[in-house]
């Protein structure tokens, strides 16, 4: 028999979220290891607040919804306080009920932005690896470092000269004003970007330079899970000096005979990176260039050193994912301290996907 088409809303309605989720969906993993970390930031984000004074929205609810921004692909917070309005799983992901008003985008922004700071996101992506580190699904002595440029949120149109020989704008010419810039050379050493003047030119492959930051990770070798995070200003020696840094603080010493390993590709492969892992009692286990390789011969012969390299494409899906599914393709943010934030928070969400389907039943 033909169903009837109802126009007319029922006057009370009674939806228990939680069961409206299947119980298999991969998001209820998510958030139960993302609640896990939350919880034990309490004392952190009270810190970060007045004792008095009008209540803002709950830092917990601003995380929990700044991962589904990551995790669902959503481009703005405008577009994600539409979503979660709308969508019940999300509502039941941030901790909304049916009936609570949503909050305006501006307000989510404006208390988004004390939240979105290095100091706490690291402690967000600390407290993942350690539930890692608790099921045993990290490794502590092979390793695999990379980094990749991130697109700025700024153009060429908003270098200046750094010594202020450029004429300025019109002021007919509006918010978008013509500059022709044909046939000029600019350089991080004479142009500087208005908008956000810690960016830098920068390319990879000799294509187009854009105002570009670099973020550099360092994943373990079992499962590809990122074990920390450092963002810099893209320079030509960032991807090594950067490597250095997450090494010395992640990477323990050598056990005895047993020396930890670290990979890298063929971009590492210098005297000095090399150097300076030996002398940190550390294995280099980088991709040997053609002519003029600084890893020693006896290293590349190893069983281990080809492990390490296959191994090492792993930390590759890490960059792929928070670029295509996370917001890092085109960065949503201006400053170092707010892009380090954005760079732990979706390789914070990269890992809590991987450790929903590692620890699956």
């Amino acid at each position: 028999m033909r169903g009837t088409d109802h126009k007319q809303s029922p006057l009370f309605s009674y939806v228990n979220l939680e069961d409206r989720i299947p119980r298999d969906h991969p998001l209820r993993r998510v958030k139960v290891l993302a609640d896990l970390v939350v919880r034990s930031m309490s004392a952190q984000f009270d810190a970060l607040y007045a004792e008095g004074g009008r209540p803002s929205i709950a830092p917990e609810r601003l995380l929990r919804a700044s991962l589904l921004q990551c995790l669902f692909s959503i481009r703005s917070e405008r577009a994600l306080v539409e979503h979660i309005d709308f969508n019940m799983m999300y509502r039941w992901f941030v901790g909304l009920t049916l009936d609570e008003a949503i909050w305006d985008h501006s307000t989510f922004s404006a208390n988004r932005d004390r939240l979105l700071k290095e100091s706490v996101m690291r402690e967000f992506f600390g407290g993942v690896v350690a539930i890692a580190e608790w099921a045993e699904l990290v490794s502590d002595e092979h390793f695999s470092v990379d980094g990749s440029l991130l697109r700025a949120w700024a153009s060429h149109k908003s270098m200046v000269a750094r010594d202020g020989s450029d004429e300025p704008p019109g002021p007919d010419q509006g918010r978008n004003p013509e500059v022709d810039f044909r046939g000029k050379k600019r350089s991080n050493a004479t142009h500087v970007s208005r908008t956000d003047p810690e960016s830098r030119l920068a390319s990879k492959g000799g294509g187009m330079a854009f105002l570009s930051y670099t973020t550099h990770a360092l994943a373990e070798n079992r499962h590809g899970l990122i074990v920390d995070v450092h963002t810099t200003p893209a320079t030509g020696t960032a991807e090594r000096e950067a490597a250095l840094v997450m090494v010395k603080r992640s990477v323990k010493p050598a056990r005895g005979t047993r020396k930890p390993t670290v990979a890298a590709d063929r971009g590492y492969d210098t005297a000095d990176f090399v150097g300076a892992l030996t002398a940190l009692g550390i294995a280099p286990h980088v991709a040997a260039k053609t002519q003029g390789s600084a890893v020693p011969a006896h290293i590349k012969t190893t069983e281990g050193y080809a492990v390490s390299l296959r191994r090492r494409k792993m930390i590759e899906e890490a960059f792929g994912w928070v670029k295509d599914i996370g917001t890092l393709r085109r960065l949503m943010a201006r400053g170092l301290d707010k892009i380090r934030a954005h760079a732990l928070l979706n390789f914070a969400a990269y890992n809590l996907t991987r450790l929903g389907n590692l620890l699956a039943p």
